[in-house]
């Protein structure tokens, strides 16, 4: 670890620079796409002027004898870069079949549950009512609730949308309006209402709509003018089923037009789960506007920053401030010279700016300072969030590009209270390791103004007793995802992280001696053909859900989803939970 990290802080800059003005379908896993659209002449001036800034440097394919199986070490080389793409790229060594065993070092399957909401990506909340536990599972227009008080007898009591099988989607079931969807959530409880508030994104649709905004204008403008809010709703919950919720407020991130209509509204919207842990202050990943055009991915139109919101009555949120770091901007002199100075300008690939929200280890209101960026191809920021009107950058990492793929998306921050150690981390997009493997990078933030990068966690090998030695083999995607999210209930524990590792199902990293962290259990899956459309398969494990308050592991697949536990996390509770989540 000690010589590939001193590789990484070659390339590594340390920097301490923001800026910020007053005043995330969302996710970027697969989905059905079909061939790339023949080339059309741009229209879009933003789309336009972003790309006169850099000239085309797309990736070429490399060389076939650039990469591939070594074997003296039976381990996978990647390759240095690659362009974006959907298709697979099968290699000399790579199984010729999808494998159907599964695998597990100190973990126990409780329960299997061959439901798919969606095989490409979901969300995932859990609250508690009247001592019953409810899990949503989620992805825009499609939602289950299970109650799941009995993890070992799951029970469905309400869904929308469609449910998959080996034939993809099936017929819609009491489906949404056309303008609304189920938008990643944060759950909290509300003193002064006595009840739970729920904080719903509402984010561009790119999936389905937008394959290449360089050959597609008239989807480009679609977007523009998308039939959808761009921002959040909040809502009132008396009940754990929809009937129950009542919509309160709604708000659109275009916050220099307030007031416009859907279909008028500019921007991104609201990407991911926004920051709110139920007291004053929210941040939310968003672009307000069209001018937040400096990314190079294909089907994103937006590089957001974070706004800040004032949620003091969750009836009537305010807007407090936006911040952006340099390298966003369109028609920002500042900002295009960061841009063009970026060494993945022009590559028609990567992917800037944020697509989750601010990482936040301690809520302001009770005494947080310090938040964490994940900035995709502009890298890793420390921020001080603890005036919510000015956020100020302090410390910046950057890292040699790693395309294609998602370069920075997500930071753990369980550990960092006791730590000062946080893990940053993208994931990948291309199959069958065509793209660079994606490292969790480990960063010692003691220092905020100079973050330092410790190393990187070591990358999951397979058991001795399958027919591949390295992940990459097994075909389909392999690299680390999430490690769920902070709405998880309970409290993580100490030294331990969990990751959706896709291909290699959840790996579990113990990490009390930061000069040797060590895989210490796993579970991978099967991959299923019956139960997959040939599309999907590539796309195994997607998350995981951790309920930390009864050691319990949620594992999300592309042909449903399996309960788990592990010793790692201590005895599990199959029966209620003893306090409700979320906290009151």
């Amino acid at each position: 670890m000690k010589t590939l990290a001193a590789a990484l802080l070659s390339g590594a800059i340390a920097a301490g620079c923001g800026s910020s003005t007053e005043g995330d379908a969302a996710e970027g896993d697969s989905a059905p796409v079909v061939e790339s659209p023949p080339q059309t002449a741009v229209t879009d001036e933003y789309v336009l002027r972003a790309d006169a800034l850099a000239e085309d440097r797309t990736p070429p394919e490399p060389d076939p004898a650039s990469y591939g199986m070594d074997p003296e070490t039976g381990r996978f080389v990647y390759p240095a870069a690659t362009p974006h793409q959907h298709e697979s790229k099968p290699f000399e060594g790579q199984l010729d079949y999808w494998d159907t065993n599964e695998y597990a070092k100190d973990m126990t399957v409780e329960a299997y549950y061959p439901i798919t909401v969606e095989p490409f990506h979901t969300w995932q909340n859990i609250v508690d009512f009247d001592g019953r536990r409810y899990m949503y599972q989620y992805v825009r227009r499609a939602l289950k609730i299970y109650d799941i008080t009995d993890p070992k007898d799951l029970r469905v009591v309400h869904e929308k949308g469609s449910t998959w099988t080996g034939d993809g989607p099936g017929e819609e079931v009491n489906p949404y309006d056309e303008d609304d969807m189920f938008g990643a959530a944060s759950i909290q409880w509300n003193e002064d209402l006595g009840k739970y508030v729920m904080v719903q994104a509402f984010e561009i649709r790119r999936f389905g709509v937008l394959s290449d905004k360089r050959a597609e204008p008239d989807k480009v403008k679609a977007i523009r003018n998308a039939n959808h809010l761009k921002g959040f709703k909040v809502y009132e919950m008396s009940g754990p089923l929809p009937d129950d919720w009542t919509m309160i407020a709604e708000r659109t991130t275009d916050y220099e037009h307030p007031d416009a209509p859907v279909g008028a509204q500019q921007g991104s919207g609201v990407r991911d789960i926004p920051a709110w842990h139920g007291g004053r202050y929210m941040f939310v990943a968003a672009a307000p506007s069209a001018e937040y055009a400096l990314t190079e991915y294909p089907s994103d139109l937006y590089s957001a920053g974070y706004q800040a919101w004032d949620m003091t009555d969750p009836a009537d949120p305010k807007f407090l401030s936006q911040f952006n770091v340099p390298g966003q901007k369109l028609g920002e002199p500042g900002d295009e010279a960061a841009y063009r100075a970026n060494p993945r300008a022009g590559n028609r690939t990567s992917w800037f700016g944020a697509r989750m929200s601010i990482f936040m280890p301690r809520p302001v209101e009770e005494g947080g300072r310090y938040g964490y960026a994940a900035m995709g191809g502009l890298g890793f920021y420390v921020l001080d969030i603890s005036d919510p009107t000015e956020i100020r950058a302090l410390g910046h990492l950057n890292f040699p590009p790693s395309v294609a793929g998602t370069e920075g998306d997500y930071i753990n921050v369980s550990q960092v209270e006791k730590t000062g150690v946080v893990y940053f981390s993208g994931y990948p997009l291309n199959e069958d390791g065509w793209e660079p493997y994606k490292d969790i990078f480990i960063i010692d933030v003691n220092d905020p103004d100079n973050p330092r990068l410790l190393g990187t966690l070591p990358r999951p090998v397979p058991p001795a007793d399958a027919p591949f030695t390295d992940f990459v083999q097994r075909r389909g995607s392999f690299g680390p995802k999430r490690s769920g999210y902070y709405t998880q209930p309970g409290t993580p524990k100490e030294d331990i992280l969990l990751y959706a590792f896709y291909n290699a199902g959840v790996q579990v990293f113990d990490v009390s001696d930061l000069s040797d962290p060590k895989i210490t259990a796993y579970f991978v899956p099967k991959f299923d053909p019956s139960r997959t459309p040939e599309y999907a398969l590539g796309n195994l494990t997607h998350g995981i859900y951790v309920e930390y308050d009864r050691n319990l592991v949620w594992l999300f697949t592309n042909h449903g989803f399996y309960c788990l536990s592990t010793p790692v996390l201590g005895e599990p509770h199959l029966g209620p939970p003893e306090t409700p989540w979320p906290e009151r």
